[in-house]
């Protein structure tokens, strides 16, 4: 991740300094974790700059909030277009662009309806979130952490406190020599990664967890999804027993972050022979042919940044 400290940040409808975007110790989003967020990535298309699914992330950033019962002074297409603006003004791309919706200083304690609702989106460049790029995969473990489970804290909104769950996840992968892990749910069958929505395709078919399964509404989920159906790949959204990763022909991770990054093994027990499999490798062309302006973009996914505003770097 590449910071760079001149650039402005979107904060309550006006831009202001890097330096500038800063809440008190006391607030209720340090002290009780009460935000909601999104990831979103900006390419560089042949035509120029353009964020990809904008509207759909935006909407989705709304919908944590009103889950939260966080009112928001902006539209969707308000923030969108904040985005759009952000991106322009600091001529960052292709960039990461987060959103992000919290309660800030009022009352102390753990009601949070007196604490003022803000809104800051910033953009910053970021490379791959795993590591690994298109003709590998990565090796994954089965996290001891298990998703949180229903009527806990909502799988559905994308907030703040769910991420020291996903962050418990993380950290055990990675101390263990793994470079991701994947969390069951609390009845012990597939939810996610710490950050990823997961694909598993076993005799032709393409297999994922439903919603239900403590998982995400991913943005790039959804992308594959269609896409798969563009392509004629059969789809089934399933529980997906733990084992069922053992004896797949495949499975890759999904998520704005990740992109889609083949999974070579699980738990060192290897997916296959250890290669990105052929549905893996039709659903990334089409991806990634989309994200570089190479395929048309007939599902209207790209939010085009005036090119007039913005200079690559």
């Amino acid at each position: 991740m590449a910071i760079d400290e001149n650039a402005k940040i979107w904060h309550n409808g006006r831009l202001i300094h890097w330096s500038d975007a800063t809440v008190h110790v006391l607030s209720h989003v340090v002290n009780y974790g009460s935000s909601v967020f999104e990831g979103v990535r900006c390419y560089n298309l042949p035509s120029g700059p353009a964020i990809f699914r904008a509207t759909e992330h935006i909407q989705r950033l709304l919908d944590s909030a009103k889950i939260y019962r966080m009112d928001v002074d902006f539209s969707r297409d308000d923030l969108v277009a904040a985005m759009v603006e952000l991106v322009g003004v600091n001529r960052i791309s292709p960039c990461y662009i987060r959103p992000i919706v919290l309660r800030g200083y009022g009352q102390v304690g753990v009601n949070p309806l007196n604490s003022p609702i803000e809104v800051f989106i910033a953009n910053y460049s970021w490379a791959k979130y795993l590591g690994s790029d298109a003709d590998q995969g990565v090796d994954v473990c089965i996290s001891s952490w298990t998703r949180i489970a229903p009527n806990t804290l909502p799988a559905m909104a994308k907030a703040g406190a769910n991420y020291m769950n996903s962050q418990l996840i993380k950290m055990e992968a990675i101390l263990n020599g793994y470079v991701e892990g994947i969390a069951l749910d609390v009845n012990g069958y597939v939810s996610e990664g710490s950050g990823e929505n997961l694909f598993v395709v076993r005799n032709g078919t393409l297999l994922t967890a439903p919603l239900g399964n403590s998982v995400l509404p991913g943005i790039t989920r959804d992308s594959v999804l269609q896409i798969a159906r563009d392509l004629g790949i059969p789809v089934v959204e399933q529980v997906i027993p733990r084992e069922m990763l053992y004896i797949a022909d495949e499975v890759f991770f999904s998520g704005t972050a990740a992109e889609i990054t083949a999974v070579r093994s699980v738990d060192k027990i290897s997916v296959k022979n250890g290669a990105v499999g052929p549905i893996t490798k039709a659903i990334q062309r089409e991806f990634y042919g989309i994200i570089e302006g190479k395929i048309e973009d007939r599902h209207n996914w790209m939010t085009p940044v005036p090119v007039k505003q913005t200079v690559g770097v």
